[in-house]
């Protein structure tokens, strides 16, 4: 049975929730945020939790307290962030991959194990690449990024490679055709290690994504766990209606369609091409309407 992690501080989520309001604008910057007291009544805390949580924000710069005055909020000007788009998922992330900065942080081959192994495909006795990365923008750490690939492959490229040229551009440099990637998201809190290394708090809440990358043959030929600061990084996706279902928009034009008519259209071009026939029938998600 495992076991369940601690939940951060009390005043640390008022923070973190604090934080995010700011960063929405949910504050305006000409008049003091709610006094202590308000505050508190609103979060269902204690002056003391709510005292801590605004320090934590001016001590990052993001208020000011000033006595007899009040909290205000500072200007800023932080990095935009990252956006990923799921619609066009390789050619997005090759497009990240030429905007940011990379810091190679650890590089090495070791036997698969049995997770890794099932997840790439390989025995678990089998001998991987594994590396782990930081990525930037502005020089600020958004992401933490940890890779796994078959030997013979990650055999294709030096090391210091990792730290000048995107993954998906190194694969294909080295004649590694790249077709599609599947990839499952959820939220998790940051460790110690990958707290640290993204300048978050521990216990900070992060997206976290596993891709798989798969080349024409359907072969695993990468295995990316990847974590994400939720105020630098969001996923876009353009959902069309069909009948009681959203589905993914595979196209601008399906927008200009009604529902099912937008979805036949899709199928029908999918038809067309081999290419686009693997991606329709990896895309599979749709969330229903509640």
């Amino acid at each position: 049975m495992s076991v369940a992690e601690p939940l951060p501080p009390l005043y640390h989520r008022v923070y973190l929730v604090l934080r995010q309001r700011l960063a929405e604008g949910g504050f305006s910057p000409d008049t003091p945020l709610l006094g202590e007291h308000e505050l508190a009544a609103e979060h269902g805390v204690s002056r003391i939790t709510i005292r801590r949580a605004l320090q934590l924000l001016a001590e990052e710069g993001r208020v000011v307290r000033r006595r007899g005055a009040g909290t205000f909020v500072l200007p800023s000007a932080p990095p935009a962030p990252m956006r990923d788009n799921l619609r066009g998922l390789i050619e997005t992330l090759q497009v990240m991959g030429r905007r940011t900065e990379v810091r190679l942080l650890e590089f090495g081959y070791a036997p698969a194990g049995p997770q890794i192994g099932a997840l790439l495909g390989v025995a678990a006795e089998a001998v991987v690449q594994r590396s782990v990365r930081v990525r930037s923008v502005a020089g600020v750490a958004f992401s933490h990024l940890t890779a796994w690939l078959p030997g013979e492959i990650g055999r294709l490229f030096a090391p210091e490679a990792l730290a000048a040229t995107p993954m998906l551009a190194l694969l294909e440099q080295n004649g590694v055709q790249v077709a599609r990637a599947e990839q499952s998201i959820a939220a998790r809190l940051a460790d110690t290690a990958v707290a640290a290394r993204l300048g978050v708090a521990v216990g900070s809440a992060l997206l976290a994504v596993r891709r798989q990358v798969f080349d024409p043959a359907g072969r695993v030929v990468e295995l990316l766990e990847a974590q994400y600061r939720a105020d630098m990084y969001a996923y876009d996706i353009a959902l069309v209606r069909d009948g009681a279902l959203w589905n993914p928009q595979k196209s601008r034009r399906d927008a200009r369609g009604d529902g099912a008519a937008g979805a036949a259209r899709h199928k029908a071009a999918a038809r067309g091409a081999p290419q686009n026939r693997r991606k329709a029938e990896a895309d599979t998600s749709n969330t229903r309407e509640v």
